[in-house]
């Protein structure tokens, strides 16, 4: 038989520490992922501002695919999309890649067999069922939309794994893009204690110097990571394209990511007041998010000595994903609040029902939805997005 009997462990300090961290990173890996399915408050129908991305950074693409496949010392291009979700942005990304393929074989004339191997990566929590299920129809719209046109030989496979962990063996991968991704953090802020951050979920205001300083140097490290492992998978001369969410500003309190998260603050502590959630609730969580600005992000890749920058730009787009104005002025605020509000749900409703309970989150969108029409009203106001084209040298 067994022996029931208990005994006090004492672990060494160093053990303890180490067991912590891997705790925490775990966490992010289990629990982030968009909102799963096809419903009506899915990343699925809510993701159009992650798709005007792909849009505008559509020439960068097709720049670093002609690059790579001219470059090609063997007839297989391996490419891999970071972060790929489960939307039909995901294979729209594919889409582009064989689209500019086909067009560089055509313009150099080049009757050479070249296939394609595409990684979606993301984390294990994906929905990659959806992801998988969508491939039939894009395999048969592929070929309807190119017909007269020899298609490459394409292979679609699902990778789940964090883009902050090795994913890849040296040297194999020529082409990595990644959109909407590289702001997330590999972990939930460490090292806070009695409520720092009170009554926020992101950089406020209010906020202490050494939390955003912890924001900042997380930040550092996990970009820091994310380029070395990126340098090791890439062949030489291979490619990154890069697309996140950041500020226009040094200053990191004045960031347009401070004021998108704090009227969900807001959106919360009304929520506190109404009895609906605990307060501990909201003073125990922070975002494991940061927007750096376009200097900190050179700054990094500087300091990495790994990667040539091809190019760095910051450009905007309206909080509502279907506002194409230039205008200062919001037309329907109240609309517009609606769209912003499903399109963060999309993103934020896995990690927010698991912290605040699946019950409240009704409540808490429709909140979000009228803060946001409140400010709308008063002043327009744009995300910032940093996209970056790096080659290995």
């Amino acid at each position: 038989m067994l022996n029931r009997s208990t005994h006090n462990v004492v672990l060494p300090t160093e053990t303890i520490i180490i067991i912590s961290d891997l705790l925490v990173a775990m966490t992010i890996e289990h629990v982030l992922h968009m909102a799963k399915g096809g419903g009506e408050t899915s990343y699925a129908k809510n993701s159009w501002l992650q798709r005007r991305a792909l849009l505008e950074t559509t020439p960068l693409l097709d720049k670093a695919v002609k690059e790579v496949y001219m470059a090609l010392s063997h007839p297989t291009m391996t490419v891999c999309d970071l972060g790929c979700s489960s939307s039909e942005n995901t294979l729209f990304f594919v889409s582009k890649v064989i689209e500019a393929v086909c067009c560089h074989r055509r313009e150099l004339g080049a009757s050479t067999k070249v296939e394609l191997q595409f990684f979606l990566s993301d984390l294990p929590v994906n929905d990659f069922n959806h992801l998988f299920l969508s491939l039939k129809g894009f395999k048969e719209s592929m070929a309807v939309g190119h017909e007269g046109d020899t298609l490459p030989p394409f292979y679609i496979t699902g990778l789940p794994g964090s883009c902050y962990r090795r994913l890849f063996p040296d040297k194999s991968v020529h082409l990595f893009h990644s959109s909407y991704s590289l702001h997330w953090r590999s972990q939930f802020l460490d090292g806070l204690e009695g409520n720092p951050n009170e009554g926020n979920i992101y950089i406020a205001k209010n906020t202490p110097p050494y939390v955003v300083k912890l924001y900042q140097e997380l930040f550092q490290k996990d970009f820091l990571l994310f380029l070395k492992l990126r340098y090791e998978e890439l062949v030489f001369g291979g490619q990154m394209l890069l697309i996140f969410l950041g500020r226009k500003n040094e200053d990191a309190y004045s960031g347009e990511l401070n004021l998108v998260y704090g009227l969900l603050a807001k959106s919360i502590q009304f929520l506190v007041e109404e009895g609906l959630v605990g307060k501990e609730k909201l003073d125990s969580f922070n975002l494991p998010i940061y927007g750096p600005s376009v200097d900190e992000v050179k700054t990094v890749v500087k300091q990495s000595e790994l990667f040539d920058i091809n190019k760095i730009e910051l450009f905007e787009h309206n909080w509502d994903p279907y506002d194409y104005s230039k205008s200062d002025h919001v037309d329907d605020p109240l609309q517009s609040g609606m769209n912003v509000a499903k399109c963060l749900r999309a993103v934020m409703e896995p990690l927010f029902g698991r912290h605040f309970g699946e019950s409240v989150l009704d409540a808490l969108f429709d909140k979000y939805a009228h803060n946001v029409a409140e400010h709308l009203e008063r002043e327009k106001t744009k995300y910032s997005i940093i996209v970056l084209s790096l080659k290995k040298g």
